[in-house]
């Protein structure tokens, strides 16, 4: 089973059932049924795309990207989306990689897709290009299933993910038919889905494929997409209400934004589950959304080599601490279903409830490998365990803690400084919207730290106030930031999650002659 038999069998079912919905724009499970065999014989037909070979997609959220993802797993091919956020460098590195032979795209994208389609012998399908040599072509081919739809095998690949690059250029994570079916039921289990489910998707597409996109269709209930550039919360909550939207996914930065707007609970009425993670979130922020909405939240902690589920802090949790558990806003919780985490010390045994010791993740959904890096892949994935390079500790009712990764330990003085404990103290100023500290090169000590800040609307904050609200707090001496950095806003990756590097390479640039 994969996500095209999905489709085709609730077209046969449920053929009126809202499928996949852009704005005003929506598609019934037979529509889309309809449309991606269309589009998966003209993959085929059009461009000679073979069972196995990679299409690539670069598309905002919009409702073709439901297209392209279906089509591919009736065509057989691997699909592999594309996050707008890119740099041309960042694209150039995942074409040089995935070495696909077609490339879905829309009309922003159109002068980049021409230069990659000369560098990497692409050829593009634009989706609004209404011609012949565009998506107008889908309309003369043929709306049966393409013969490939049925061929499909659970060891199969299916997808390639590409990721956001914070720790270098993107790397793609490769996974089988098995492995996304499998993580696609987990998270729809996690995340209370079924055929009623309507998810609003408001983080880019591709990172959403096993999350939202895969498990909705799966069970046959709709996945809506939101644009996901400069996210705006009041535009989102009324996007939420109009469509009757059920479930959607947030990233840490966009629920700060959401507090900071003042919406209350009325505003997401509809919204029965909010999922969230990708970063850490500080937790009194928590305690905030929890009081605010209600314990309609679950957050998730993985990274995209499990596809992003490894624990939960489930909704029951978030009722646990509305009733006084303030202290699980710290924890990520407990391991997912068919998940196994361990919390391994530095002799490769595993830790005691308590002590620190590197996370590592099992599960039967685990990536292949990364795309053509089998040096990669023998670091990250040993014995069939993945090394998150995350510092963690369970306690003894076993909720994960994580500490710090392991890279973005500050060492100064010999004294490793988590970023994580004093980025918690920040958050508990009232001026304070977002924070990221960092370490930076300091001949004496080895790295002094630097907290990067941006500030609520018509707040104001220096840098002997935030200091005093550090030592306040209890930070030792050692812990305070000697520099502090204000900003609008603080950079973001492709995901949008804080982007350390790019505050260090701010900083270091500034400090350059």
């Amino acid at each position: 089973m994969d996500i095209g038999v999905a489709v085709l069998a609730h077209a046969r079912n449920t053929p009126t059932a809202t499928a996949a919905f852009d704005g005003d724009r929506s598609l019934t499970y037979a529509e889309l049924d309809a449309r991606t065999n269309r589009l998966a014989n003209t993959l085929q037909g059009r461009f000679g795309v073979r069972p196995g070979d990679r299409v690539a997609v670069l598309l905002r959220n919009r409702l073709e990207v439901a297209e392209a993802i279906v089509a591919c797993a009736k065509a057989g091919a691997v699909y592999c989306g594309l996050n707008f956020r890119m740099s041309e460098d960042e694209y150039r590195s995942i074409f040089a990689n995935a070495g696909a032979r077609v490339l879905v795209t829309e009309e922003p994208f159109r002068e980049l897709a021409g230069t990659l389609a000369g560098e990497f012998g692409l050829s593009v399908l634009d989706v609004d290009d209404p011609s012949d040599a565009g998506y107008g072509s889908l309309a003369a081919a043929s709306a049966a299933p393409p013969p490939t739809v049925h061929a499909r095998r659970s060891t199969d690949e299916f997808c390639i993910v590409y990721t956001s690059g914070t720790t270098g250029a993107p790397k793609g994570i490769l996974f089988d038919a098995r492995a996304v079916a499998t993580h696609a039921m987990v998270a729809g289990l996690e995340y209370g889905m079924s055929a009623s489910s309507r998810w609003l998707t408001t983080i880019p597409h591709n990172s959403s494929v096993q999350i939202t996109i895969a498990p909705s269709f799966f069970l046959g209930g709709a996945v809506g997409f939101h644009d996901a550039r400069g996210f705006d919360p009041e535009g989102f909550a009324a996007e939420a209400a109009r469509r009757q939207a059920t479930h959607t996914y947030l990233v840490p930065t966009m629920l700060y934004r959401v507090l900071e707007a003042g919406l209350d609970a009325s505003a997401l009425s509809t919204l029965t589950s909010i999922g969230y993670g990708a970063a850490p979130i500080a937790p009194d922020r928590v305690t905030e959304l929890v009081e605010r909405f209600g314990p309609v939240f679950s957050q998730l902690y993985g990274m995209a080599e499990v596809a992003s589920i490894a624990t939960m802090l489930r909704q029951d949790d978030h009722r646990r601490i509305a009733a006084g558990r303030s202290d699980l806003t710290a924890s990520a919780g407990r391991p997912s279903f068919l998940t196994d985490v361990r919390v391994v010390a530095d002799d490769g045994g595993d830790a005691a409830p308590g002590e620190r010791g590197e996370v590592l993740f099992h599960t039967p959904y685990t990536m292949l490998g990364y795309h053509k890096n089998p040096e990669k892949t023998a670091e990250t994935l040993v014995d069939g365990w993945v090394h998150s390079g995350d510092i963690g500790v369970f306690d003894e009712e076993g909720y994960l803690y994580v500490v710090d990764r392991k890279k973005d330990l500050i060492i100064r003085g010999g004294y490793n400084i988590t970023p994580s404990e004093i980025e918690n103290v920040l958050y508990t100023h009232p001026a304070v919207l977002e924070a990221a500290v960092v370490g930076l090169p300091d001949s004496e000590w080895g790295e002094s730290v630097l907290a990067a800040v941006a500030l609520r609307a018509g707040r104001h904050l220096d840098d002997d106030e935030l200091q005093r609200h550090c030592r306040a707090a209890g930070l030792s001496s050692i812990k305070i930031p000697e520099r502090v950095l204000t900003m609008d806003s603080l950079p973001k990756n492709a995901v949008g999650k804080i982007a350390k590097r790019s505050v260090v390479d701010l900083v270091t640039g500034e400090a350059a002659p």
